[in-house]
């Protein structure tokens, strides 16, 4: 391993803001938390697709998806959950740094490691969107049948059951997904990033 201190940072001759000029958009983070079948992924797959739809430079990051390369090494212990949260976090702000709108969603339960993925950034460059959902909705909905697999014992360590889940003390976006339609919940965020200076 070579140690940090024969490490230089090279730095290049396009900015993060020449990127954002050209792309015509702030870059930014939007981290979508909240437990399994809360609607995390299914929001930002429809929000990626309405910001495309508005020549906006976008891309997203899944839990699953990212488990199946990246972090595939990863289990799902606590020591693992943060490293998976600090891979990603590390990922977002190279693409944030590449002018892009950055969708991340991942359940991301302890308050200290989303606080750890915020400080990477600048202030403005993390958004984070808490996709709420009780416990009792989310098993009822149970789109991966995890839940039913935690109570027939074949799945442990699972956030809101056996394992815990820290909701955020001041999400800037808070959408409640027993309350609100995916379709709501796009408007709203979208509506933020527009009155916020996120989108021209």
């Amino acid at each position: 391993m070579v140690e940090e201190n024969h490490l230089t940072w090279h730095e290049g001759k396009v900015t993060k803001h020449d990127r954002e000029t050209l792309k015509k958009h702030k870059g930014a983070v939007l981290w979508f938390t909240g437990l399994s079948g809360s609607g995390k992924s299914t929001i930002s797959v429809e929000l990626e697709k309405v910001l495309h739809g508005l020549n906006v430079h976008t891309y997203r990051l899944d839990g699953d998806n990212v488990r199946h390369g990246l972090n595939r090494d990863l289990g799902f212990a606590d020591k693992d959950r943060v490293e998976n949260i600090r891979r990603i976090g590390e990922v977002s702000r190279l693409f944030v740094d590449a002018g892009i709108v950055t969708l991340t969603a991942f359940i991301s339960p302890f308050q200290r490691d989303r606080e750890m993925v915020r400080s990477l950034f600048q202030d403005g460059e993390f958004i984070e969107i808490y996709v709420k959902a009780s416990l009792e909705a989310c098993e009822a909905r149970d789109p991966k049948g995890l839940y039913k697999k935690v109570r027939n014992g074949e799945i442990s360590q699972f956030t809101g059951i056996d394992s815990p889940y820290e909701a955020p003390a001041s999400a800037q976006i808070v959408v409640d997904t027993e309350k609100q339609t995916v379709v709501e919940a796009v408007e709203m965020i979208v509506g933020y990033l527009k009155v916020n200076g996120y989108l021209e």
